[in-house]
């Protein structure tokens, strides 16, 4: 017990020092940056602001109040981190859970390990320790994936030693966000695990991704059964390409085509079936072309 009190006075010790203006650390390199870098220290919770690049953007509101209720019956378990901004104001690094529910339990301090880093690092810090976390949902995972590689710049073999995974184990997960946005959802909702994302993965058209989704969830089909389902779609549909090869477009498509195009002053793409029903797409390049497509089809 006594060594408990001894600790939390050191913290406390450690905050006052925080806030001496003659002691303002800025980087690792300042007098008694050593004190406070790395160390435990209560800091006041309206010091503290939410991490922009915290790469969760849901928290369960029930989950929240019973760790609330857990931190006033048993205190913080696990300091939270963060990062010194400026005078006495913080960012949290991680443990946004925790400083929440903190929030919510009437705290008024609480302890934090302190570092000096970069928005960079603190992106990947915080990218990194989310990965890390169970709970996650595989998109989730592949998300944060995506942004140290794309705003951390690094390799997916640099990925691999950050996070410990191998790099099979990574691309695996980075193939999932060419899924269908709809069956991204479903698998962030729970509908469906990482080996079904993985099976339906290898369907190409979104249509056929979507029709094997909709199969899935409503027979509720094992990772098995989906990729059976998979296999069986992929086959029926490898006979298309040689039908369509030596179908003609019929002429009224033809001469029709450029007339079209020509209206829109754009290259519009026309799809069409063996029944006479097709599909005709209009592209755009921007909200101002989109704009100018639609005062065509308002004229009287």
């Amino acid at each position: 017990m006594a060594k408990a009190k001894k600790k939390q006075a050191l913290g406390r010790g450690l905050s006052a020092l925080l806030k001496d203006p003659e002691n303002d650390i800025k980087s690792a390199d300042d007098k008694n940056a050593d004190k406070v870098v790395g160390n435990i220290i209560e800091l006041d919770l309206n010091t503290i602001e939410v991490n922009p690049f915290q790469p969760r953007t849901s928290f369960n509101e029930e989950a929240l109040q019973q760790l609330a209720i857990s931190i006033k019956e048993l205190g913080i378990i696990q300091p939270i981190t963060v990062r010194k901004l400026g005078y006495d104001q913080f960012q949290l690094v991680s443990g946004e859970r925790r400083f929440r529910a903190s929030k919510i339990a009437g705290l008024e301090t609480i302890p934090a390990y302190i570092r000096i880093a970069n928005d960079n690092e603190s992106l990947e810090m915080a990218l990194v320790e989310n990965i890390q976390r169970q709970d996650l949902d595989p998109i989730e995972v592949a998300l944060s994936y995506q942004r140290l590689i794309d705003e951390i710049d690094l390799t997916q073999e640099q990925l691999s030693d950050r996070v410990g995974k191998k790099r099979s184990t990574i691309t695996n997960y980075l193939r999932l966000l060419k899924l269908d946005p709809i069956i991204q959802t479903g698998m962030r909702d729970g509908f469906l695990g990482m080996g079904h994302g993985r099976a339906l993965i290898n369907i190409e058209d979104h249509d056929t991704q979507l029709e094997a989704y909709e199969k899935v969830i409503s027979n509720s089909l094992s990772v098995r059964a989906t990729e059976e389902l998979v296999r069986s779609l992929s086959n029926k549909n490898s006979k298309s390409p040689s039908i369509a090869k030596t179908a003609t477009t019929p002429q009224f498509i033809s001469e029709g085509s450029s007339k079209i195009s020509n209206f829109f002053g754009a290259k519009i793409n026309v799809k069409s079936a063996a029944n006479g029903k097709g599909k005709i797409t209009i592209p755009f390049s921007s909200k101002e072309d989109f704009n100018r497509i639609l005062k065509l089809l308002q004229r009287d």
